[in-house]
């Protein structure tokens, strides 16, 4: 894989237009105008998660997974691709973090890396209850490939999802969950986007000038089912 060999540059030039106000928010935001959850000076299971903006049938859009519902931890759970850095990634606070991300990636889903232009990285985050440090990374899917859950034990599905769905005040609110938490979530394809995927999104919708006015006090409910 793509992690084994040189390290994946970062090619910021070349994007369609529509991805130039994503790209300069992630090349100026700061951390906590993304999260309140802010790293730790040492210590943290380095992860990375990917970002994958494509222009699909139903115009721009993003690549979302959702976890095998036999997962023991946020079983059936929407997330970007990604998870924990293996030695052969290299250096979290180097190339680490796209070589992760890249690998996750064609793990889960079968993507081609050699088909993604990483066009910038987002301040690593933090979740406290599992102590991961993440990092998203962003990509455009210039040359596409087939994509699909590759192992029913990990991933349930794989799917797209428009960003003019995730922006429309429709299909977004806030859910509360049961352990107290409340935060952003969104209402794609029978799903409820929320936690860090929703939190991620959200803030790159709204510093990128994507976001459009939403009522912030309406509550989504889960599906049914979960």
């Amino acid at each position: 894989m793509r992690s084994s060999g040189a390290p994946v540059a970062i090619v910021r030039d070349g994007l369609p237009d529509w991805l130039l106000p994503v790209r300069r928010a992630a090349e100026t935001v700061r951390p906590e105008q993304l999260s309140r959850f802010l790293p730790p000076a040492e210590g943290g299971r380095h992860s990375a998660v990917l970002l994958l903006f494509g222009d699909g049938p139903g115009g721009p859009d993003l690549l979302l997974t959702q976890r095998s519902a036999a997962l023991r931890s946020h079983p059936g759970q929407i997330s970007f691709p990604g998870g924990s850095l293996d030695p052969v990634d290299g250096d979290p606070a180097g190339p680490g973090p796209v070589a992760a991300a890249l690998r996750e990636a064609a793990e889960e889903t079968g993507l081609d890396p050699a088909g993604v232009q990483v066009f910038a990285t987002l301040p690593a985050l933090y979740i406290p209850v599992s102590d991961f440090v993440v990092t998203p990374v962003l990509g455009w899917w210039r040359e596409e490939s087939p994509v699909s859950a590759v192992d029913p034990a990990e991933t349930g599905a794989v799917f797209r999802v428009p960003l003019a769905v995730l922006a429309d005040p429709a299909h977004r609110g806030r859910y509360r969950h049961p352990s107290g938490f409340t935060g952003p979530a969104f209402q794609t394809n029978g799903h409820l986007v929320w936690g860090f995927t929703a939190g991620v999104i959200d803030r790159l919708l709204h510093h990128s000038g994507l976001e459009r006015p939403w009522d912030s006090s309406r509550l989504i409910e889960p599906p049914a089912g979960g």
